[in-house]
C-alpha cells in the first residue's frame, strides 16, 4: 500500500468539523501535536491510502 500525508491546523473552536470534513474526504487521523513554535495551536497529521 501507499499512502499520502497532510498536515492540518486545527482551530480549537472547530476540531470536530475539521476532523470530520477530512475524514469523509477518506483521510484517517495519525496524530495531534502543538504546533511547532505555538504551543497553542494543534496540528493534525493525516493519511489516506492512495490508490
Amino acid at each position: 500500500m501507499k499512502y499520502e500525508y497532510a498536515t492540518v491546523p486545527l482551530l480549537s473552536h472547530a476540531t470536530k468539523q475539521i476532523l470530520d470534513t477530512w475524514g469523509s474526504d477518506g483521510w484517517e487521523l495519525v496524530q495531534v501535536i502543538p504546533a511547532p513554535g505555538t504551543g497553542e495551536q494543534l496540528v493534525a497529521y493525516m493519511k489516506r491510502e492512495v490508490k
